[in-house]
């Protein structure tokens, strides 16, 4: 896979200096556990980012419950890690894929190519007996220069659009249940934008692995390489593994609706089916 290494890649590459190493544990239950469990051992090199205090931005009236950080913000943090625009740098999380995609995604918005999401993440690194530490590493200030790839976000006003003239395809990435809006634990409206159809995230995934590519364009055999793609979720979170497995199932016209469902409902005059 392109955007996919495994455990032996990061053995084989956790010494080398080009390579940095971000840990994005994270818990919706326990926001701060993440963090504790990163103090208490990670993989030797790695530095943690936090999804709600570093992936994210301030929750306002609208831009849904994990807003976009503030690029320059992000930049920062980046750059105290040591990555600059040469590093090859790889995500990992527990192993529900989704906050580590939420890492790779983001620096490939900002121009950067060389990042990957670790397969299995640090569930499968400890189930290896692989090396861990509770040392803080420090690394020599990098620059990184941003070249934003607008072309990967999406607004909800060219949701509105794609609602209107159906010249996109939307894809709700949440279960199917919240999907229907037969359950919503988590945003005050339950349902889906209208005319989107459903690809649970989670099922581009078996045992915290992410499938091959012949079965990820088996998933989306329904949908028409060349069509224009938007995908959602509830917060911009979980919508990332689709959007990783779309672009490794060989679609290149994939947009991230960041605000996602969140923020869809945050506006009165949009419709809920």
């Amino acid at each position: 896979m392109n955007h996919v290494r495994d455990k032996e890649w990061l053995l084989k590459n956790i010494n080398q200096n080009k390579v940095r190493i971000a840990d994005c544990r994270f818990s919706l239950a326990e926001p701060k556990k993440g963090k504790q469990d990163y103090l208490n051992d990670h993989v030797p090199g790695a530095i943690f980012f936090d999804l709600e205090h570093d992936l994210s931005g301030s929750i306002g009236e609208h831009g849904g419950r994990h807003p976009l950080p503030a690029v320059d913000e992000l930049v920062v943090k980046l750059e105290k890690a040591g990555i600059s625009n040469d590093t090859i740098v790889i995500a990992y999380d527990n192993g529900e894929g989704s906050y580590a995609a939420r890492f790779w995604w983001l620096l490939q918005y900002l121009g950067h190519q060389q990042v990957y999401v670790l397969d299995g993440g640090y569930k499968s690194w400890r189930e290896g007996n692989h090396p861990v530490t509770g040392d803080i590493p420090t690394f020599e200030k990098a620059n990184f220069q941003v070249k934003l790839r607008s072309e990967l976000l999406a607004d909800v006003e060219e949701v509105k659009e794609a609602v209107e003239k159906q010249n996109k395809i939307l894809i709700d990435s949440r279960e199917e249940k919240r999907y229907l809006g037969l359950e919503e634990p988590i945003d005050k409206k339950a349902g889906h934008i209208p005319g989107a159809i459903n690809k649970p995230w989670m099922n581009g995934l078996k045992e915290n692995k992410y499938l091959p590519v012949d079965e990820q364009k088996h998933r989306f055999s329904d949908i028409d390489p060349d069509s224009q793609i938007i995908v959602y979720c509830g917060s911009g979170v979980t919508a990332v593994p689709n959007f990783l497995t779309l672009k490794e199932a060989g679609f290149e016209k994939v947009k991230l609706y960041v605000g996602s469902f969140s923020d869809w409902i945050t506006y009165k005059e949009n419709k809920i089916e």
